[in-house]
């Protein structure tokens, strides 16, 4: 087995607020991943919504498409609205070979709103659970036909948060629908990634690297900040200048012979933390626990 490893853009442009990293260019961020190390990354707003446009720009730095963020509003929209707003993204995704799509349902988010407390994100009923859990497998089969599968995020601020919403969506929907873990998010929800990962891994087909700054997570649940007020604070950084140890999941990782992507991601204020220095200390410390775990690492 091997994985493969990739970095989110976000680190360098965040779509949620374009005043960070808005100056900084897409060639940019592809030279200085592609300089830390990684193999891949994730798409992200600037990076052109064509094949033709955006395979020359990645392979100009050697890397690949390894998935990237879509916005769902399946408790708003039928399944057949949300197979039309997808398609776009569908079909970029395929022509550049990318493993999934990261799927996350927005309807309700508080994520962008730094006016709302995480507190009040929104929930929902055991009826309208029934219903977006039978939307979603109806999605992941759609997907999955489409040779792209849906891998879904768990995400603050969103109907599907904690660890009870992860198990309760996997245990209620389609195999058809699979899991991007993001161990920022999970222990953010005070949830348990080791545990997910023993339990569910033939449903974990894309892992997100985020690691969290205790200190700002322990004041942001304590004050009840917003997400985007606890993201601005520092909440989140790459793995190895966090509180997460990656060795004992790595090591689960290996046991499963998990063979897919990792990828860095922290969104952080570029004035505040220089995307490139810290593309590469999640490198690094990613490398040298993956080697403590004797895991491979796929060279392109």
């Amino acid at each position: 087995m091997s994985v493969k490893l990739g970095i989110a853009p976000i680190a360098w442009s965040n779509d949620d607020m374009p005043e960070l990293g808005g100056e900084t260019s897409l060639e940019q961020c592809l030279d200085e991943a592609s300089q830390a190390g990684f193999i891949g990354i994730e798409s992200g707003g600037k990076f052109p919504k064509t094949s033709k446009e955006l395979l020359p720009k990645l392979n100009n730095y050697n890397l690949n498409l390894c998935s990237g963020w879509y916005g769902g509003n399946l408790r708003q929209n039928s399944t057949n609205e949300e197979k039309q707003l997808i398609r776009g993204q569908l079909d970029l995704f395929k022509d550049c070979n990318a493993p999934c799509i990261v799927f996350a349902e927005v309807s309700g988010s508080i994520q962008g709103d730094p006016n709302r407390k995480l507190s009040t994100r929104p929930q929902m009923d055991n009826e309208e659970w029934d219903s977006f859990c039978n939307k979603l497998s109806e999605m992941g089969k759609f997907l999955e036909g489409e040779g792209m599968p849906l891998a879904y995020h768990h995400h603050m601020g969103t109907v599907i948060e904690t660890h009870e919403d992860t198990i309760r969506l996997l245990e209620n929907t389609d195999d058809s629908v699979k899991l991007t873990l993001d161990t920022g998010h999970m222990l953010f929800a005070q949830g348990n990634s080791k545990k997910i990962l023993e339990d569910f891994s033939s449903r974990i087909i894309h892992i997100h690297c985020k690691d969290i700054r205790k200190n700002v997570l322990d004041n942001s649940l304590e004050n009840d900040l917003s997400f985007r007020g606890a993201f601005l604070d520092g909440a989140f950084t790459v793995p190895g200048d966090g509180c997460i140890d990656y060795k004992p999941l790595f090591d689960i990782l290996k046991v499963k012979n998990y063979s897919g992507w990792l990828v860095v991601e922290a969104e952080q204020d570029p004035a505040k933390a220089n995307p490139f220095k810290y593309a590469k200390i999640g490198y690094k410390y990613l490398t040298e626990t993956l080697k403590a775990s004797n895991i491979e690492i796929f060279k392109n």
